[in-house]
């Protein structure tokens, strides 16, 4: 579907407006507009070329999924690659614009709540001629600015887990808790691919001299920088958190080992010596004095006892039971 808004000259929105209407856009009633390629078919995307004109690498990146958050810069229009990300599977979206003097193109394979969201908010802002005086990169801010926001829900919710799993750590088995701890891993690593990259795009947008109208944007696109930035040092910060616990966690097992190898190990040492005995008055040799012995069978019992006990106290005193 390809859906298209325009604001005229005296700052008023218009929707369903046809490519036709936008024919020749320098003789065009509308200030500038918004042209949305929503889940296009392939004779829809054809038209980015047949219509547009944008540069062919451009529009195999549009094509081709899934790009790297980057920005191009082109004559007439810079080109961005931007990421949604699904809340539920952290996944990721990808998002093209093509920001010109008088247009703004948006591209994406999927319906995104961000971009229904910020269409919405300039369908039904009240008029305001400074605000459309702002051209297409206030649109641009929009939607890049939701997209982001979407990123804060994603983050929070692995926090919320990892300070959930923190509290129950002692409660469960440590193979569960290991478990649990890698797959935060996983979804942070996910979050990351995003997010990194979108914040070094902004960060070389700021930084640029290219884009159209950039200066006078500055302030919110670093506002958008500012939130990448917080986001990036969060999940840096929660795969600490989770590598911190993955130590705890392994450091626990092993002192668990530790002692069950030291409870064994007693056991046998206090047993080595009462098999011995029991393995030499075991044999069937016919001259074993002892074997005649009225009291012999109790002595022997009293021996390993006392044995027993004496080792007990020796391995306490020299601390295995501590």
């Amino acid at each position: 579907m390809i859906r298209i808004l325009g604001i005229t000259h005296d700052h008023k929105v218009e929707s369903n407006i046809s490519l036709e209407q936008l024919n020749n856009m320098s003789t065009s009633q509308y200030l500038w507009s918004w042209i949305d390629f929503d889940e296009p078919t392939k004779e829809e995307a054809e038209e980015l070329g047949n219509y547009f004109h944008f540069h062919p690498l451009a529009i195999e990146d549009c094509l081709m999924v899934l790009q790297r958050p980057k920005v191009d810069y082109y004559e007439d229009y810079e080109f961005l690659v931007l990421h949604a990300i699904d809340p539920d599977t952290l996944s990721t979206v990808e998002v093209n614009l093509f920001i010109g003097s008088t247009y703004l193109v948006s591209f994406h394979h999927r319906s995104l709540t961000e971009l229904d969201e910020a269409w919405e908010a300039i369908v039904k802002r009240p008029h305001d001629k400074k605000s459309w005086l702002k051209g297409p990169f206030a649109a641009a801010y929009m939607v890049i600015d939701k997209l982001v926001d979407q990123y804060f829900p994603c983050v929070y919710a692995i926090e919320d887990e990892l300070d959930e799993l923190e509290k129950r750590g002692a409660r469960e088995s440590v193979e569960l808790l290991m478990n649990q701890v890698f797959d935060l891993r996983g979804r942070l690593l996910k979050l990351r691919r995003t997010i990194v990259p979108m914040r070094d795009m902004m960060y070389r947008i700021l930084n640029s001299q290219h884009i159209q109208g950039e200066k006078e944007h500055r302030v919110h696109f670093s506002d958008i920088y500012d939130h990448l930035l917080k986001l990036s040092e969060m999940i840096e910060s929660d795969r600490e958190m989770t590598a911190d616990l993955r130590d705890s966690y392994i450091s626990l097992n092993s002192n668990r080992m530790n002692g069950i190898m030291k409870t064994l190990t007693v056991i046998t040492t206090v047993f080595m010596p009462l098999t011995l005995i029991a393995g030499i008055y075991g044999m069937n040799f016919i001259n074993m004095p002892e074997l005649d012995w009225k009291y012999g069978y109790f002595i022997v019992l009293i021996v390993m006892l006392g044995l027993s006990i004496w080792m007990i106290l020796w391995f306490k005193k020299r601390g295995w039971f501590k």
